[in-house]
């Protein structure tokens, strides 16, 4: 942990958001990319879904406040979580936005933060349903060349540049692989191991107790006690005006793939394309084992509306080859680089800790500071975040009558 703030210290540090705006402006880049999307995935439980609006308006009628979401929901336990995050996760990180933004920059610069309000409310709608369904959630807001992505759970972004250099946008919560949150897990009271068998045996990755749930963040999930959290790990990264793809996807992909080799089986292809054939990778070298969901965006300069990664010959004989079996020398190593400054990506915003208080203050203050708005779900006005509060860095709900 010392050696990576260490190395974060090392690095420039990262722009305001106005400065980078200003640069695209003055620049002559203030026309907005144009974004390409495909979706692919095959089902063994039927348990993941995606989510594309790409047409979506901050003001109705105004088409300069247009961006994009795009999502993937891989549930267990059930469909319920991942049905309910799809048709309402979105609607509730608008709903905790101020209700008195003003232009673009003040829309980013609250994003992560409403973000992060929109997936407790969402984790508290469901759980009203008493339902004991589960969900991971990776939701990437896309506003030109600015990419926001929220996640918890084990759902995956990547995003490839230009130049072929990989940059992570989530974090797994994963209890094998991610000491923090094991710690973060122990440290409140719970109990992380593996499945004992009769006999004492131990199988199966480490898994928090009780529940057994391998994830430390979902949303839903109201069985396996307050150590599971639906705060979501926030990051945000300015691209450069030569665009990049993103690549989003269910844990059936990144069990399969590593980053390199997921980005690597599809450049130069369309997006279309490219979601389909990481899918058929994946399938290609493990079978199907579990829900693989992938979806592709790519953010391409207006100018440049056609890929420049390879010439249509070599994009024809990448295409053979990948279609019909001839074997990929993609690297399979593990991607795990982070920086402040990504060669062509600026990174604006990250933030992942899991204490409710740390991230929207403590005993979500905001509330002094803000408006009221109206509820998305009850068409009520109310403060922001009302009916919640921060108790020991988790979120509860109020048990006061409103």
């Amino acid at each position: 942990m010392a050696g990576a703030e260490r190395e974060k210290a090392r690095l420039p540090p990262a722009l305001p958001l106005a400065t980078l705006i200003g640069r695209e402006l003055r620049a002559g880049g203030s026309e907005r990319p144009a974004l390409r999307y495909g979706h692919a995935g095959f089902a063994k439980r039927g348990e993941d879904y995606f989510l594309v609006k790409p047409d979506c308006l901050r003001v109705p009628g105004d088409p300069s406040t247009a961006f994009s979401v795009f999502a993937v929901f891989d549930g267990h336990n059930g469909v319920s979580a991942a049905v309910f995050s799809k048709e309402h996760l979105l609607e509730h990180v608008m709903s905790a936005l101020p209700p008195d933004i003003g232009g673009r920059e003040e829309w980013l610069q609250a994003l992560p933060r409403a973000l992060v309000a929109g997936f407790v409310k969402a984790d508290i709608e469901f759980q009203r349903k008493g339902e004991v369904s589960g969900t991971t959630a990776t939701l990437v807001v896309v506003d030109g060349f600015t990419v926001t992505v929220a996640s918890v759970g084990d759902s995956r972004c990547i995003l490839d540049t230009q130049g072929g250099e990989l940059q992570l946008l989530t974090v797994d919560h994963r209890l094998e692989e991610n000491v923090e949150e094991r710690e973060r897990v122990t440290a409140s009271g719970g109990e992380v191991g593996r499945l004992n068998l009769f006999g004492g045996q131990e199988v199966g990755p480490l898994r928090c107790w009780p529940g057994g749930l391998c994830l430390s963040r979902s949303i839903g999930d109201m069985d396996v006690g307050e150590y599971i959290v639906p705060v979501p790990h926030v990051k945000q990264v300015k691209l450069s005006n030569v665009g990049g793809r993103l690549i989003i996807a269910s844990d059936g992909i990144w069990d399969t793939l590593s980053n390199e080799a997921a980005a690597k089986s599809c450049r130069g292809l369309p997006a279309e394309l490219a979601a389909k054939l990481v899918v058929k990778q994946a399938l290609k070298k493990c079978g199907l084992k579990d829900d693989t969901t992938c979806v592709v965006v790519d953010i391409i300069p207006s100018d440049r509306l056609v890929s420049p990664q390879l010439s249509p010959k070599r994009n024809q004989n990448k295409l053979k080859s990948l279609l019909f079996g001839r074997r990929s020398h993609s690297s399979v190593g593990k991607f795990g680089g982070k920086s402040a400054s990504f060669g062509s990506v600026e990174e604006l915003f990250e933030e992942g800790s899991a204490m409710l208080e740390e991230r929207l203050g403590r005993n979500l203050s905001l509330k002094a500071a803000s408006p009221p708005s109206r509820c998305a779900i009850c068409q009520a006005d109310q403060e922001p975040f009302e009916g919640l509060m921060a108790e020991n860095g988790d979120l509860v709900e109020s048990s006061e009558e409103q």
